[in-house]
C-alpha cells in the first residue's frame, strides 16, 4: 500500500506541476487572473503531494518493507533507528525525491509570501520554478523510482518494477529481510544526517531568485523589484549551502581518516562552484539596488549561478567524476545535461534579448578605482576567476583529455593549491578595503584615514606571531592578510558601537544590538567577514603546519611528536556492535609534558556485505584550541605481541575552521533579519506614545 500511494503521489505531482507551467504562462498571456491562480494551486499542489511520497518512503523505511527495492537497497534489521531516517536521502532514487520535495517547499512557501507583494512577478516566477521541479519529479518517476517493489514472475525470476507484473508473486519478506543491503557505512555518521539536507537546501533555494530574475526578463519588469523578492531567498540557499560545505567537510575529517577537511575532490568542487558565483552575486546586487548598475551582469550571475547547481547535480549523480562524494553511475545522466544546457541557453537568450531592446541599461557610471562598486566588481572577477580555475581542474581538463586525447587524466591537489592561494588573497584584501569605501568615489586619503587603525591592529598581530617564534614569511603574511578583514570589520562595528553609546546612551551590547537591527545587512555582513577571517586563520595554520609520523607499536610503547607523547595501551580486536560492525579499537594514552591530558579510541568498523567488507577508519582526537592531537588505526597484527601500526596528525588551528563556521552563520541569520520591522516597531511605539499624549492633554483639559 505505501509503494502505491507514494507512486501515485509522484505522478500526479508530475501532472500537476506540469500543469502549473502551462496556467501560469497562459494565464499571463490571456491576463486572466482566474487561470493564473489555478497555476498557483496547482504548484501548491505539487508540494503537498511530495509531501505525501516523502511520507511514505519515510515509513516505508522505518517499517521495514524490504519489498520496496529501495527500502532493501539502504536498510536493514540492524541499522539504528536514527539512521532509518536518514536513509531517507542515502542513495539516489531517495536523494531525488527528497530534493524535489525541498524544491516544491521553497517554491510553494515564496508563492504564498510574495503572492501579493509582487504580483506582476508571481506568473512566471511560478512557471520557471515548476519547470525546474517538473524537471526532477520526472527523472525520479521515470529513471531512478523510489517505489520500484522487488517481484517473482514465471516462478523463479526476481525482477524490480514500479507496477505490478502479470502473474507476479512478492518475494519471502524474511529473506529480503536477511539480504537488506543497509546504509553505505560512510554515511553512518551524524555529518552525513545533516550535511546532504543543507546542500540540498542551499542548491535547491537559489530556483527563488533564478526564477524572479527570469520572470523579471520575461514580464519587462526590469525594476529592483525582482531582487527585493528574492534577496533573503538568496541569502537563505547561501547560508545552507555554506553550512553543508562546512559539515562536508567535518564529516570528511571525522570519516575519511586522511588527516584533513578538504582534498580537491571533483564532488567537493561541484558544490564549491555555485557558492563562488553566489556569494559573487550578493557583492554585485547590492550595487544595482544602491546605484542603478550591473543590471545585465548581476542577470549573468543569478543564471551562473542556478546553473552551476544543476551542473553540481549532474557531475554528482551521472557519473561524469568518480568520487567517494558521489552516486553511482545513472541513465539520468543525458537528460540531466540536457536540461542544464536548455535551460542555460534559454535564460542567456532572455538577458540578450531585453540588453538589446535597451531594458538593462545602467543608470550611472564607474567614477574611480577606488569606489566601493568598483571594489565588488574586481571583488566579482576575483570569484569568477576562483570558479574558472576549479571547474578547468576539476571537470575541464579531464573531460578535454578524455574526448580528444582519449586519456585518463586527473589534476591533483598541487594544481589548485598554485593557483587558488592568490586568489583567495586577493578577495581578503578586498574584503578589508571594500566595507570602507564609499558609493560613488572614494579618495586615496580618505581610505588611508580609514585604514590606518585596522593596519596598526594588523601590525601588531604580525608583530605578536613573530614575537612566539612563526618565522614563516609566507604564513606572516597570510595572516597579516587574512587578519587585516577581521580587523576591520571589528573597528567599524566598534566605531559604530561607540557612536551610538556617545550619542543614545546606551551601554555596548544594547548599542551592538541597536546597530543590527538598523542596518542588518551591514552589521551582519561585518560578522560574517570575521567568521571567513576566523576561518582563513584556521586554514593556513591547519595546511602549513600540519605534522604528521605513521610507527608500528608493542602494547605499552609510545611515539612522539610535536611535544606530546602517545602510548599504545590496549587493543580490542573484533568487537561486535548491536548494528552488526566489526571494530578494531585501540586504547591509547596521550600525555605532554609527562601530564595524561586524553585517553583516545582510534578504531577501525567493517560491515559485512555480501562476500567481502566494507571498511571506516574513525580518528581519535583531542582538541584544543592550539590545536587537534589526531590519530588513526592503521593495522595490526598479532605474532607474539600486539603490534598496532597508527598514523598521527597534529593540526594547528583546525578548530577555527568550524568555529569560524559557526560565527559566519551567526552573520548571516543578522543579514537577514528584516529591517522594516523596526520601523514598524518604531512607528508603533510613536503612535502609542503620541496617543497616550493626547489622551492626558485630554484629560487636564
Amino acid at each position: 500500500m505505501l509503494a502505491e500511494i507514494g507512486l501515485f503521489a509522484l505522478a500526479f505531482a508530475f501532472a500537476s506541476s506540469l500543469y502549473a507551467i502551462g496556467a501560469s504562462v497562459f494565464g499571463e498571456w490571456r491576463h486572466s487572473e482566474k487561470i493564473v491562480l489555478t497555476g498557483r494551486n496547482a504548484a501548491l499542489l505539487t508540494f503537498m503531494l511530495l509531501l505525501l511520497a516523502i511520507i511514505a518512503l519515510q515509513i516505508a523505511i522505518l517499517s521495514e518493507d524490504y519489498q520496496i527495492a529501495y527500502v532493501w537497497s539502504v536498510s536493514s534489521p540492524q541499522m539504528p533507528t536514527f539512521f532509518r531516517w536518514t536513509a531517507l536521502w542515502g542513495s539516489q532514487a531517495g536523494s531525488l525525491l527528497f530534493w524535489s520535495f525541498l524544491m516544491a517547499a521553497f517554491s510553494a512557501t515564496a508563492l504564498i509570501l510574495n503572492w501579493k507583494s509582487h504580483r506582476r512577478l508571481m506568473p512566471y516566477a511560478t512557471a520557471y520554478m515548476m519547470a525546474v521541479v517538473a524537471f526532477f519529479v520526472g527523472i525520479t518517476l521515470f529513471y531512478e523510482n523510489p517505489f520500484e517493489r522487488w517481484w517473482i514472475v514465471d516462478g523463479n525470476e526476481v525482477v524490480r518494477t514500479a507496477l505490478i507484473p502479470a502473474n507476479a508473486v512478492a518475494p519471502d519478506a524474511n529473506r529480503l529481510a536477511e539480504t537488506a543491503k543497509g546504509l553505505n557505512p560512510l554515511l553512518r555518521h551524524f555529518g552525513m544526517a545533516i550535511h546532504p539536507p543543507m546542500l540540498y537546501l542551499g542548491f535547491v533555494g537559489f530556483i527563488i531568485p533564478f526564477a524572479f530574475a527570469m520572470s523579471a526578463l520575461a514580464s519587462g519588469d526590469l525594476s529592483t523589484n525582482w531582487i527585493k523578492a528574492s534577496r533573503r531567498w538568496a541569502l537563505v540557499a547561501w547560508l545552507f549551502l555554506s553550512l553543508g560545505l562546512i559539515l562536508g567537510g567535518r564529516w570528511a575529517y571525522d570519516v575519511l581518516g586522511w588527516g584533513g577537511y578538504w582534498g580537491w575532490d571533483p564532488v567537493e568542487n561541484a558544490a564549491f562552484l555555485p557558492w563562488l558565483i553566489g556569494t559573487a552575486y550578493l557583492h554585485s546586487v547590492m550595487i544595482q539596488e544602491k546605484r542603478g548598475m550591473l543590471k545585465t551582469w548581476n542577470m549573468f550571475l543569478v543564471i551562473g549561478t542556478f546553473s552551476a547547481v544543476i551542473f553540481a547535480t549532474f557531475a554528482t549523480r551521472s557519473g561524469l567524476v568518480d568520487s567517494v562524494h558521489s552516486f553511482a553511475r545513472s541513465e539520468i545522466g543525458f537528460p540531466m545535461f540536457f536540461f542544464w544546457f536548455t535551460l542555460t541557453v534559454i535564460s542567456v537568450g532572455l538577458i540578450l534579448w531585453r540588453r538589446n531592446q535597451g531594458r538593462l541599461r545602467d543608470d550611472h557610471h564607474f567614477k574611480g578605482w577606488l569606489s566601493r562598486e568598483m571594489l565588488f566588481v574586481i571583488n566579482n572577477v576575483v570569484f569568477l576567476a576562483l570558479f574558472v580555475v576549479i571547474f578547468w581542474g576539476s571537470f575541464g581538463a579531464p573531460i578535454v583529455s578524455e574526448l580528444f586525447l582519449d586519456t585518463d587524466i586527473t589534476i591533483g591537489t598541487d594544481y589548485f593549491m598554485r593557483v587558488t592561494p592568490p586568489l583567495f588573497a586577493v578577495l581578503f584584501v578586498l574584503m578589508g578595503i571594500a566595507p570602507l569605501s564609499a558609493w560613488g568615489t572614494t579618495s586615496l586619503s580618505r581610505m588611508g584615514q580609514a585604514l590606518l587603525i585596522p593596519m596598526t591592529l594588523t601590525g601588531v598581530t604580525v608583530a605578536f606571531l613573530y614575537s612566539t617564534g612563526m618565522n614563516t614569511p609566507v604564513a606572516l603574511l597570510g595572516y597579516a592578510i587574512v587578519s587585516l578583514a577581521g580587523w576591520v570589520a571589528i573597528v567599524e562595528t566598534l566605531r559604530a558601537m561607540m557612536a551610538r553609546v556617545r550619542t543614545h546612551g546606551e551601554n555596548p551590547i544594547q548599542a551592538l544590538f541597536s546597530l543590527i537591527r538598523r542596518n542588518p545587512r551591514r552589521y551582519g555582513g561585518y560578522l560574517t567577514h570575521l567568521g571567513v577571517t576566523i576561518i582563513g586563520i584556521g586554514i593556513i595554520g591547519s595546511t602549513l603546519f600540519q605534522v604528521e609520523t605513521q610507527q608500528t607499536l608493542a602494547q605499552g610503547e609510545s611515539l612522539y611528536i610535536s611535544g606530546y607523547e602517545m602510548r599504545f595501551d590496549n587493543l580490542r580486536a573484533r568487537q561486535i556492535s548491536s548494528d552488526g560492525r566489526i571494530m578494531d579499537i585501540a586504547d591509547v594514552t596521550v600525555l605532554k609534558d609527562g601530564r595524561e591530558i586524553a585517553t583516545l579510541h582510534p578504531r577501525r568498523d567493517f560491515f559485512p556485505e555480501g562476500d567481502g567488507m566494507n571498511s571506516m577508519t574513525i580518528a581519535g582526537a583531542h582538541s584544543t584550541i592550539e590545536n587537534d592531537f589526531y590519530v588513526l588505526l592503521v593495522d595490526w597484527e598479532t605474532i607474539d605481541q600486539q603490534s598496532v601500526t597508527f598514523k598521527v596528525y597534529i593540526n594547528p588551528l583546525i578548530n577555527l575552521v568550524w568555529w569560524g563556521g559557526l560565527v559566519l552563520i551567526l552573520g548571516t541569520l543578522f543579514s537577514i533579519y528584516p529591517k522594516e520591522t523596526v520601523s514598524v516597531r518604531v512607528r508603533q511605539k510613536l503612535i502609542k506614545q503620541s496617543g497616550n499624549t493626547l489622551a492626558l492633554e485630554g484629560a487636564s483639559s
